[in-house]
């Protein structure tokens, strides 16, 4: 049984890092183990510009250690205001590396998305012209949609026509949950790829509901059936460079879960490798770890590959009941429980 297994050092192709006390509480467990992270644009306000952009990029960096060696790639959130010359700036800019699609009410703060997508024409071609990549959350919010089908119908209404339109422009769909979701990607051209993350890797629908309600399991995707969490452990286990690692991690503070009202998110950026490690090591994989983790990610968004390596070792040890977030706390995935790996430093 192998005891240790050292890889290049990751990447996070999606992340939310938050914002002021919320940013300083779990900046850092991102940087300890990934080079560098997608971060996301959805802020109160919004991340809509690039001079917006390079402010959040400068509060990232000093909520960390200078020695982090951590650089965060940041986006734009993508309105019907949004403009082809804030497009133009982006690219030019060295800083944005996509702009993010969310539909209007499909998640957390995204009430300032996008409600017709046809308004983004101009923008969305002046993207696909500089090759600056859309990264989708591919979920459609129409009330008559089973919560359950609305990656699937998000597919089939909006990501087909959008990508005939625009046949050059990059597009990631991020956090993909369904059997249908894989095979439009498999079926896409290159220009198309997805993450996965590690709870829709490591869980299905059931763990929302042992011993009752579990809010800390709810999120947006929603877990699926079993079938469909098969389909993407055989995804990112066949070693397919359209799927690599977005963990989607997104911290809530403890009383915005356990509420009448609880938000979406599950928070992974504590141990996010380790229980990839554990997904993978389940599916008899460790061997495709290193390139869904650090390989096929900065291949698609035109980044060189990391030099540093990562170590990570069979110890067993057990997750904080909670973390301190600002004022509140937040509940980890997989909270007083155990992890069967464990990071040790990169070199």
């Amino acid at each position: 049984m192998t005891q240790t297994l050292t890889l290049a050092r990751p990447d996070d192709w999606h992340v939310h890092l938050r914002d002021g006390e919320g940013l300083a509480a779990v900046a850092a467990a991102t940087a300890r183990q990934f080079a560098r992270a997608i971060v996301m644009p959805n802020l109160k306000p919004p991340v809509t510009t690039v001079a917006q952009a390079k402010a959040y990029r400068d509060r990232i960096l000093a909520a960390l250690p200078r020695a982090a060696g951590f650089t965060p790639l940041m986006t734009l959130y993508l309105t019907e205001a949004t403009k082809p010359a804030e497009i133009e700036l982006a690219r030019r800019s060295g800083l944005v590396y996509g702009v993010k699609y969310y539909p209007a009410g499909a998640t957390t703060h995204s009430e300032a998305g996008v409600r017709d997508l046809a308004a983004c024409n101009e923008t969305l071609r002046a993207m696909e012209d500089l090759g600056l990549p859309l990264q989708v959350h591919g979920e459609v919010t129409d009330p008559s949609v089973d919560v359950f089908d609305r990656e699937r119908v998000f597919i089939e209404r909006q990501l087909i026509p959008l990508i005939l339109r625009f046949p050059r422009l990059k597009v990631v769909l991020e956090h993909i949950t369904t059997a249908s979701a894989v095979k439009f990607v498999l079926t896409a051209d290159s220009t198309v790829a997805a993450t996965v993350t590690p709870h829709h890797l490591l869980y299905n629908r059931n763990a929302m509901f042992q011993g009752g309600l579990r809010p800390h399991f709810y999120c947006l995707p929603i877990l699926k059936r079993e079938e469909h969490r098969q389909a993407l452990v055989k995804a990112v286990t066949s070693g397919n460079p359209k799927f690599f690692l977005g963990t989607d991690s997104a911290p809530h503070a403890r009383s915005a879960k356990e509420t009448a009202c609880g938000c979406a998110g599950i928070y992974s950026a504590h141990a996010a490798i380790e229980l990839y490690a554990e997904a993978f090591e389940a599916a008899g994989a460790l061997d495709r770890l290193e390139p869904f983790a650090s390989h096929f990610g900065p291949d698609f968004y035109g980044l060189p590959r990391n030099s540093a390596r990562i170590t990570l070792r069979r110890e067993p040890w057990e997750v904080p009941s909670a973390l301190p977030f600002g004022e509140d706390s937040l509940v980890p995935l997989r909270a007083g429980e155990q992890i069967a790996w464990r990071l040790q430093d990169f070199d």
